[in-house]
């Protein structure tokens, strides 16, 4: 399963509709010059009927560093406009099959320890990777079943200096059963690896369905945080006026926390022209 299809059904979800005053700014204005305090990407699935070549000389043209969720075919054509893909993928197995699920060891530590050489000879720093759904597994056995599996994938991204990053997804809405699905749990799997090599991907939209206290927990846990994902809520749709998180605050927490990583614009466009949607969302989030 792919972002795009486990996602496809929230596409034309209704937005909600609290108002944000003096949050929305021109969907065509974008500024000269970025401020350069946050790194900004885009997911390149949530734009998947684009070519990828096309979100890219876009994406540079709006001072976007970096194209999200390539796998390792992809990675030239990034390059190729002077782009990097600050979070990228190094196994197929999707969302639902990960490192809690011991049967799948053998492959996720082949696929690993194959594509972090390649992705560090790319210029690349993060690959992604997944708990899988829990299938019954409790919290406790499929935290220890994911450190037995990261372990020697970890020996090998200190070697190449890469980072493996867990993303936290909701368990809510979008993503039934996916064990990591709360902040603690993935800082708890961050203390039992006790390797720098390994951190989260926080997802603000994800979080802010599972547990809230977005700014309060970047704060609490910025060092265990390598990247940060986007979306509206409810909706994954854009980050304006149209839904309940303000996210300037949240930006400012980022750069406060002296964050140097990457935020990567991660919502489903619901208007027609879809670039100028991620304009807007770059234009946000740029503090």
């Amino acid at each position: 399963m792919n972002r795009k299809q486990a996602l496809k059904a929230m596409a034309t979800t209704a937005l909600g509709s609290v108002g944000l005053p003096q949050l929305a700014k021109s969907m065509n204005a974008l500024p000269s010059a970025l401020k350069g305090d946050i790194n900004h990407s885009v997911c390149q699935w949530c734009y998947g009927d684009m070519p990828l070549e096309k979100l890219c000389e876009a994406s540079k043209e709006m001072g976007i560093k970096s194209i999200d969720l390539l796998n390792p075919a992809q990675w030239a054509t990034a390059t190729k406009y002077g782009l990097t893909c600050a979070m990228a993928y190094a196994s197929d197995l999707g969302l639902t099959k990960g490192f809690n699920d011991l049967s799948l060891h053998e492959k996720l530590i082949h696929d690993y320890t194959t594509n972090i050489p390649k992705a560090a000879d790319a210029g690349l720093k993060n690959v992604i990777c997944f708990s899988g759904n829990a299938k019954g597994l409790s919290s406790e056995q499929g935290l220890e079943n994911c450190a037995k599996g990261l372990d020697p994938v970890l020996k090998v991204a200190a070697k190449y200096n890469i980072t493996v990053s867990m993303e936290l997804l909701n368990s809510k809405v979008d993503h039934k059963d996916y064990q990591c699905d709360h902040t603690e749990w993935g800082v708890k799997l961050c203390e039992k690896l006790g390797s720098p090599n390994f951190k989260l991907l926080y997802d603000i939209y994800h979080m802010q369905i599972m547990e809230g206290d977005v700014i309060a927990t970047i704060n609490k846990h910025i060092n265990y945080l390598s990247h940060f994902h986007t979306g509206g809520v409810p909706g994954r749709h854009e980050i304006d006026e149209t839904q309940e998180l303000y996210y300037p605050a949240i930006m400012q927490a980022i750069v406060r926390a002296g964050f140097k990583g990457y935020v990567a614009q991660e919502f489903i466009p619901s208007r027609r022209d879809h670039l100028a949607s991620l304009k807007q969302g770059v234009t946000i989030c740029d503090v």
